[in-house]
């Protein structure tokens, strides 16, 4: 898992809990009924809301970003330096045979659209349009702990409202007038504990992780159609160096110098 990732939620799960035991009392935050509205109702108003494919597929693809650190687009600079030197010195069609050694799928069939001989207009449409299609797929998964991070709360408040009314109905009895008051308590801690320590930090690692895979296509997009358009190496790595952040830059110069 992501460094990051593994400290933020190991750093959570101790401060929270820490502060239970010291309270002296860790047996009363568990409570089974409210899991059960809590994490039950959030589970049920999610497979409402998506269809269970999209959901198997959001749960798979944040466990394979939460085990991934931030993108690095720097290799990426000098693959498109090497393939423009390529093309400059033997032509596009020499391209064709650096295909097989790109891992990255969108590199690649930019490339072999430019092999194919389509126009740079074409190009740029249908990798656009491939971006945005990115974007629109990722934007499901943000979606959906986007609403997890809000159902867990209102559940813990519908937890809370059976609580009470169970709490009120036996007030005759003292004996489960404890019960009822820890139900409609811990229902709400439990919504926000799930809510703010697991959905919304997930969201917004989605989103950046999005961000940064737009960034670097973005970036490819460029070199590509700097490198159909038979700019030199020199201009190509200009053009790129705008997407570099200013430490990668520098990295870049260091690297150059020595």
């Amino acid at each position: 898992m992501d460094l990051g990732t593994l400290v933020g939620i190991l750093l959570g799960l101790v401060l929270i809990l820490g502060a239970i035991v010291t309270g002296g009392a860790p047996a009363s935050f568990i409570d089974i009924a409210s899991i059960m509205i809590t994490l039950g109702g959030t589970t049920a108003a999610t497979l409402i809301t998506f269809p269970l494919p999209k959901v198997k597929a959001v749960f798979s693809v944040t466990k394979k970003i939460l085990n991934a650190g931030s993108l690095d687009i720097s290799p990426w600079y000098q693959t498109l330096i090497d393939l423009a030197t390529v093309a400059r010195r033997d032509g596009i069609l020499a391209l064709e045979d650096r295909l097989d050694g790109i891992e990255d799928e969108f590199l690649k069939r930019g490339l072999q659209m430019l092999v194919d001989g389509n126009p740079a207009d074409s190009v740029s449409s249908i990798l656009g349009m491939e971006i945005e299609n990115m974007e629109a797929r990722h934007g499901i998964g943000h979606s959906m702990w986007k609403c997890m991070g809000n159902y867990a709360p209102a559940f813990g408040m519908i937890g809370t409202l059976i609580g009470l009314i169970n709490m009120l109905q036996n007030l005759s009895d003292p004996s489960k007038i404890g019960s009822g008051m820890a139900t409609a308590l811990l229902t709400t801690f439990y919504g926000a504990f799930f809510a703010n320590l697991f959905c919304i930090p997930i969201q917004g690692k989605l989103e950046q992780r999005t961000q940064e895979e737009g960034h670097l296509k973005q970036m490819l997009l460029a070199g590509i159609l700097s490198i159909q358009s038979g700019d030199s190496p020199r201009v190509v790595g200009e053009k790129l160096e705008v997407y570099l952040s200013p430490a990668e830059r520098l990295v870049l110069q260091q690297a150059s110098a020595g």
